[in-house]
Protein backbone atom coordinates (compact mmCIF):
# COMPACT_ATOMS: atom_id res chain seq x y z
CA UNK A 1 0.00 0.00 0.00
CA UNK A 2 1.12 3.53 -0.79
CA UNK A 3 0.44 5.59 2.34
CA UNK A 4 -0.65 9.17 1.60
CA UNK A 5 -1.20 12.42 3.51
CA UNK A 6 -3.38 15.11 1.89
CA UNK A 7 -2.51 18.73 2.72
CA UNK A 8 -4.81 21.45 1.36
CA UNK A 9 -6.58 24.36 3.02
CA UNK A 10 -9.74 23.83 0.96
CA UNK A 11 -12.08 21.25 2.48
CA UNK A 12 -13.74 20.49 -0.87
CA UNK A 13 -10.37 19.73 -2.47
CA UNK A 14 -9.39 17.42 0.38
CA UNK A 15 -12.74 15.62 0.18
CA UNK A 16 -12.43 15.18 -3.57
CA UNK A 17 -8.90 13.80 -3.33
CA UNK A 18 -9.87 11.51 -0.48
CA UNK A 19 -12.85 10.13 -2.40
CA UNK A 20 -10.74 9.39 -5.47
CA UNK A 21 -7.72 7.97 -3.67
CA UNK A 22 -9.95 5.54 -1.77
CA UNK A 23 -10.99 4.01 -5.11
CA UNK A 24 -7.38 2.91 -5.73
CA UNK A 25 -6.66 -0.50 -4.20
CA UNK A 26 -2.97 0.27 -3.61
CA UNK A 27 -3.54 3.66 -1.92
CA UNK A 28 -4.25 4.37 1.75
CA UNK A 29 -4.89 7.90 3.03
CA UNK A 30 -3.36 8.02 6.51
CA UNK A 31 -3.82 11.71 7.28
CA UNK A 32 -5.25 15.07 6.25
CA UNK A 33 -4.07 18.62 6.94
CA UNK A 34 -5.60 22.04 6.37
CA UNK A 35 -2.35 24.01 6.61
CA UNK A 36 1.42 23.62 6.42
CA UNK A 37 1.95 23.11 10.14
CA UNK A 38 -0.63 20.33 10.26
CA UNK A 39 0.98 18.79 7.18
CA UNK A 40 4.25 18.55 9.09
CA UNK A 41 2.56 17.13 12.18
CA UNK A 42 0.51 14.53 10.28
CA UNK A 43 3.57 13.49 8.31
CA UNK A 44 5.70 13.01 11.43
CA UNK A 45 2.87 11.04 13.06
CA UNK A 46 2.16 8.73 10.14
CA UNK A 47 5.45 8.75 8.17
CA UNK A 48 3.68 8.45 4.80
CA UNK A 49 5.18 7.44 1.48
CA UNK A 50 3.69 10.48 -0.28
CA UNK A 51 2.39 13.89 0.79
CA UNK A 52 0.08 15.69 -1.63
CA UNK A 53 1.00 19.27 -0.79
CA UNK A 54 -0.88 22.44 -1.65
CA UNK A 55 1.42 25.39 -2.24
CA UNK A 56 -0.43 28.32 -0.68
CA UNK A 57 -1.77 27.56 2.82
CA UNK A 58 -2.04 29.41 6.13
CA UNK A 59 0.28 29.03 9.15
CA UNK A 60 3.08 27.62 6.98
CA UNK A 61 2.99 27.41 3.21
CA UNK A 62 3.70 24.28 1.20
CA UNK A 63 7.31 25.23 0.56
CA UNK A 64 8.20 25.64 4.23
CA UNK A 65 6.26 22.49 5.12
CA UNK A 66 8.10 20.57 2.43
CA UNK A 67 11.48 21.71 3.72
CA UNK A 68 10.69 20.59 7.25
CA UNK A 69 9.20 17.27 6.18
CA UNK A 70 12.19 16.44 3.97
CA UNK A 71 14.62 17.36 6.74
CA UNK A 72 13.00 14.90 9.12
CA UNK A 73 11.58 12.32 6.70
CA UNK A 74 13.98 12.23 3.73
CA UNK A 75 12.34 9.09 2.29
CA UNK A 76 8.88 10.68 2.11
CA UNK A 77 7.98 11.97 -1.36
CA UNK A 78 6.30 15.37 -1.53
CA UNK A 79 4.13 16.03 -4.58
CA UNK A 80 3.13 19.66 -5.05
CA UNK A 81 -0.46 19.83 -6.24
CA UNK A 82 -1.26 23.47 -6.96
CA UNK A 83 -2.82 25.99 -9.30
CA UNK A 84 0.42 27.92 -9.85
CA UNK A 85 2.73 27.18 -12.78
CA UNK A 86 4.95 30.30 -12.77
CA UNK A 87 8.67 30.15 -12.06
CA UNK A 88 8.36 32.05 -8.76
CA UNK A 89 6.37 29.13 -7.36
CA UNK A 90 7.79 26.15 -9.26
CA UNK A 91 11.50 26.71 -8.57
CA UNK A 92 11.26 27.28 -4.79
CA UNK A 93 9.05 24.20 -4.47
CA UNK A 94 11.55 21.97 -6.26
CA UNK A 95 14.47 23.50 -4.37
CA UNK A 96 12.62 22.81 -1.10
CA UNK A 97 12.66 19.11 -1.91
CA UNK A 98 9.41 18.43 -3.77
CA UNK A 99 9.85 15.29 -5.85
CA UNK A 100 7.10 16.27 -8.27
CA UNK A 101 5.03 19.29 -9.31
CA UNK A 102 1.56 18.96 -10.82
CA UNK A 103 -1.35 21.31 -11.43
CA UNK A 104 -4.74 20.75 -9.81
CA UNK A 105 -6.46 20.34 -13.16
CA UNK A 106 -4.68 16.99 -13.57
CA UNK A 107 -6.97 14.10 -14.52
CA UNK A 108 -7.61 11.68 -11.63
CA UNK A 109 -6.15 8.67 -13.43
CA UNK A 110 -3.04 10.68 -14.31
CA UNK A 111 -2.66 11.73 -10.68
CA UNK A 112 -2.73 8.08 -9.63
CA UNK A 113 -0.08 7.33 -12.22
CA UNK A 114 2.10 10.20 -11.00
CA UNK A 115 1.90 8.96 -7.40
CA UNK A 116 3.03 5.52 -8.51
CA UNK A 117 5.85 7.08 -10.53
CA UNK A 118 7.12 8.75 -7.35
CA UNK A 119 7.29 5.39 -5.63
CA UNK A 120 9.32 3.97 -8.52
CA UNK A 121 11.91 6.72 -8.20
CA UNK A 122 10.71 9.07 -10.94
CA UNK A 123 10.20 12.80 -10.35
CA UNK A 124 7.26 13.87 -12.51
CA UNK A 125 6.85 17.55 -13.24
CA UNK A 126 3.93 19.06 -15.17
CA UNK A 127 4.99 20.15 -18.67
CA UNK A 128 4.20 23.83 -18.03
CA UNK A 129 6.14 23.80 -14.76
CA UNK A 130 9.01 21.95 -16.44
CA UNK A 131 9.33 24.79 -18.95
CA UNK A 132 9.73 27.25 -16.08
CA UNK A 133 12.40 25.06 -14.50
CA UNK A 134 14.33 24.90 -17.75
CA UNK A 135 14.21 28.69 -18.06
CA UNK A 136 15.58 29.00 -14.53
CA UNK A 137 18.43 26.58 -15.21
CA UNK A 138 19.35 28.25 -18.49
CA UNK A 139 20.02 31.53 -16.68
CA UNK A 140 22.88 30.03 -14.67
CA UNK A 141 26.24 29.16 -16.10
CA UNK A 142 28.03 26.14 -14.62
CA UNK A 143 30.06 27.22 -11.62
CA UNK A 144 33.80 26.49 -11.55
CA UNK A 145 34.19 23.52 -9.22
CA UNK A 146 37.86 24.09 -8.36
CA UNK A 147 37.13 25.28 -4.79
CA UNK A 148 35.58 21.89 -3.94
CA UNK A 149 37.39 18.57 -3.97
CA UNK A 150 35.87 15.64 -5.84
CA UNK A 151 34.70 14.08 -2.57
CA UNK A 152 33.19 17.38 -1.39
CA UNK A 153 31.29 17.54 -4.67
CA UNK A 154 29.97 14.03 -4.00
CA UNK A 155 28.86 15.03 -0.49
CA UNK A 156 27.22 18.21 -1.78
CA UNK A 157 25.32 16.23 -4.41
CA UNK A 158 23.89 13.92 -1.75
CA UNK A 159 23.18 16.83 0.62
CA UNK A 160 21.20 18.56 -2.12
CA UNK A 161 18.95 15.48 -2.32
CA UNK A 162 17.97 16.09 1.31
CA UNK A 163 19.90 13.15 2.73
CA UNK A 164 21.04 13.00 6.36
CA UNK A 165 24.70 12.67 7.33
CA UNK A 166 24.07 9.00 8.12
CA UNK A 167 22.57 8.34 4.69
CA UNK A 168 25.36 10.25 2.93
CA UNK A 169 27.95 8.22 4.83
CA UNK A 170 26.23 4.99 3.80
CA UNK A 171 25.99 6.03 0.15
CA UNK A 172 29.63 7.14 -0.10
CA UNK A 173 31.02 4.40 2.17
CA UNK A 174 32.63 6.81 4.63
CA UNK A 175 32.05 7.59 8.31
CA UNK A 176 29.57 10.17 9.57
CA UNK A 177 32.50 12.06 11.09
CA UNK A 178 34.09 12.31 7.63
CA UNK A 179 30.81 13.57 6.19
CA UNK A 180 30.58 16.25 8.90
CA UNK A 181 34.11 17.39 8.09
CA UNK A 182 33.34 17.62 4.37
CA UNK A 183 30.13 19.56 5.04
CA UNK A 184 32.02 22.00 7.27
CA UNK A 185 34.54 22.55 4.48
CA UNK A 186 31.74 23.02 1.94
CA UNK A 187 30.06 25.67 4.13
CA UNK A 188 33.34 27.54 4.44
CA UNK A 189 34.24 27.38 0.75
CA UNK A 190 30.78 28.40 -0.46
CA UNK A 191 30.32 31.01 2.32
CA UNK A 192 26.99 29.53 3.44
CA UNK A 193 25.62 28.97 6.93
CA UNK A 194 23.57 25.78 6.71
CA UNK A 195 22.51 22.79 4.61
CA UNK A 196 19.57 24.58 2.99
CA UNK A 197 21.75 27.48 1.84
CA UNK A 198 24.35 25.02 0.52
CA UNK A 199 21.73 23.09 -1.44
CA UNK A 200 20.20 26.25 -2.93
CA UNK A 201 23.66 27.58 -3.82
CA UNK A 202 24.52 24.30 -5.50
CA UNK A 203 21.35 24.27 -7.58
CA UNK A 204 21.53 27.93 -8.60
CA UNK A 205 25.19 27.81 -9.56
CA UNK A 206 25.21 24.47 -11.33
CA UNK A 207 27.34 22.68 -8.73
CA UNK A 208 25.06 19.65 -8.89
CA UNK A 209 21.78 18.53 -10.40
CA UNK A 210 18.69 20.02 -8.73
CA UNK A 211 16.77 17.60 -6.53
CA UNK A 212 13.68 18.12 -8.68
CA UNK A 213 15.28 16.67 -11.78
CA UNK A 214 14.99 12.96 -12.38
Amino acid sequence: MIRIVIADDHHVVRRGLLFFLKTQKDFEVVGEAKDGQEAIERSLETQPDVVLMDLVMPTKDGIQATKEIKQQLPDTHVLMLTSFSDRDHVVPAIEAGAAGYQLKDIEPDELASVIRQLMSGEKPVNAVAQTELEKERSEYKPHILNPLTAREQDVLAELTKGKSNKDIASTLFVTEKTVKTHISNIFAKLSVQDRTQAALYAVKHGLTEPSGKG
